[in-house]
């Protein structure tokens, strides 16, 4: 290498070196060393040529310098970062001193000032809890605090406050809300109600009773005539029953004339204000069947078991004096169900409030292809927002009490019946990742056949009352604000856990013997 590239070299690695302030840095001086290091590899040393060997030695002192400077300076930038803490820690402890100070003399001073803005801040807080939602008002102080102790101003000790409100559908209200979380001491901390059982208590004793029967039963004819008189004789209660259930009570003995019924459909929607109590005699269809004629508030539901599947029906029927008896002189634990509200908006509707009449489900409303040889194609939209495109066999929308019906053969989950919520579960999609939802019980879900549809949609409410929708027709469901309170058993959890072991046989496996090989 000729003396003129190594000079060149050196006087690279040194302008490049060269800071702006004066000072070398870290990174330029290990940069230097690094030059020198590459420039002995690339002029290797021969041993007849003694120039060359006392000027590689000198490059070597010159990267043992280089290397010392480095590590100087990441020492010296070490200590001044420990000073300069310690610098920060004492002048905190300085102006906390100062705080400390000004507090005890502002202290004497102050006190008929505080009063006045204490009588100011309560008549705020009158007002302000008196508005929709929760406030955060409170002061944390310090209450084991001694009385020697110096006082903090109240700008350290003061939480920000802050308000809760629930909006549904744009409108705020304070409507439940001591039902949701609580508030104490600025925090919020969400209420236990999913885990309290419902319980129901008279006020005043019961008076009249309906008795709904599934057709065409031989045993559950039977079994009515003899509750009819039970109670009756027994209860003195008004018994009222289907006209088809009063014609064979008559058929059979004239002295069930006191029995009570209705003349027409008119009459049904008025019959929640004179029923006190509904029993049902067959499975859980009948079950729907009572739900279905209460288009409003619902009585309290006794449902004895005398169908094939009782996953709302608790009771035996063999024991239906003690039950009835336990009932009426009350208090009984209770399953609030919830019920869908279905409407149907036609695509000839001049506007969203042009539905036809509202139908209320128990179990779910599906929306399927029909007799139709070609895939539903469904839009889906939940409060507006787009969801997802259906294209399968159909969809199911489901409450949680029907999570053990038609959406359980669909693939959904089995939910607890007072989980709040709307299953949302496809029929047969073809999609390998279209996987069932469960949405909040207080969104609006729509869904609508889109114009490009090659064929028609049919919807049906409980397996009943189908309606065909043509592309542009749509089905809007939102949760309705009537359950139905079914009596329990023994508890809600315990009856729903008792269905699905006995009616599914969920989980039902050979336990594994104990006498094969053991961990040691």
């Amino acid at each position: 290498m000729s003396p003129s590239k190594l000079n060149s070299n050196d006087d690279e690695s040194v302008s490049t070196s060269q800071p702006e302030n004066g000072f070398l840095s870290s990174i330029s001086l290990l940069n230097s060393e690094k030059a020198v290091q590459e420039l002995l590899q690339q002029a290797p040393v021969q041993q007849n040529d003694d120039h060359l060997i006392e000027f590689s030695e000198a490059l070597r002192t010159v990267a043992k310098a280089l290397r010392r400077a480095a590590e100087g300076k990441a020492a010296a930038q070490a200590e001044a970062a420990e000073w300069k803490r310690k610098f920060e820690l004492e002048r905190v402890r300085n102006l906390h001193l100062e705080c400390k100070d000004m507090s005890l003399e502002e202290n004497h001073r102050d006190d008929d000032k505080r009063e006045h803005l204490a009588r100011q801040s309560n008549k705020h807080l009158e007002q302000c809890c008196g508005s929709n939602g929760l406030c955060s008002h409170e002061v944390l102080q310090d209450k084991e605090a001694n009385s020697d102790s110096k006082v903090i101003p109240d700008k350290y000790t003061r939480k920000a406050s802050f308000k809760l409100s629930w909006c549904c559908k744009g409108e705020y209200s304070d409507q439940h809300k001591h039902d949701i979380v609580s508030f104490e001491r600025g925090n919020i901390t969400t209420a236990e109600r999913s885990s309290k059982q419902i319980s129901l208590k008279w006020e005043s004793d019961p008076q009249t009773v309906l008795i709904l029967t599934k057709p065409n039963s031989t045993s559950v004819q039977i079994l009515c005539a003899e509750m009819v008189s039970w109670l009756k004789e027994q209860k003195k209660l008004d018994i009222y029953v289907e006209p088809r259930v009063r014609t064979e009570l008559l058929t059979e003995s004239s002295d069930f004339n006191f029995v009570h019924t209705w003349k027409d459909d008119n009459e049904i929607t008025h019959l929640h204000r004179k029923v006190d109590l509904v029993v049902t005699l067959g499975g859980d269809g009948t079950v729907l069947w009572a739900a279905s004629m209460f288009k409003g508030p619902v009585p309290p539901v006794v449902p004895f078991s005398l169908g094939s599947l009782g996953f709302m029906t608790p009771f035996y029927s063999e024991h239906y004096k003690e039950c009835l008896d336990s009932v009426l002189k009350g208090p009984i634990s209770i399953t609030l169900r919830h019920r869908l509200m279905c409407r149907v908006l036609r695509d000839a509707a001049k506007n969203e409030y042009e539905t036809e009449e509202p139908v209320i489900v128990l179990n779910e409303v599906t929306i399927d292809r029909g007799i139709s040889s070609y895939l539903t194609n469904l839009e889906c939209y939940c409060d507006n927002s787009f969801v997802t495109c259906v294209q399968g066999d159909g969809l199911i929308l489901s409450t949680t009490s029907g999570s053990t019906a038609y959406s359980l053969a669909a693939g959904g989950s089995m939910v607890h019946p007072q989980v709040p919520g709307i299953l949302f579960t496809p029929i047969c999609p073809h999609s390998l990742s279209f996987r069932p939802l469960i949405l909040p019980e207080h969104v609006t879900i729509r869904v609508q056949v889109p114009f490009n549809s090659r064929s028609h949609a049919w919807v049906s409410f409980d397996g009943k009352d189908r309606k065909q929708l043509r592309p542009g027709d749509a089905l809007v469901c939102s949760m309705a604000p009537w359950p139905v309170p079914t009596a329990c058993l023994v508890d809600s959890t315990s009856d729903f856990l008792r269905s699905i072991h006995e009616g599914l046989h969920w989980n039902l496996r050979k336990t594994q013997s104990f006498d094969g090989p053991r961990d040691t």
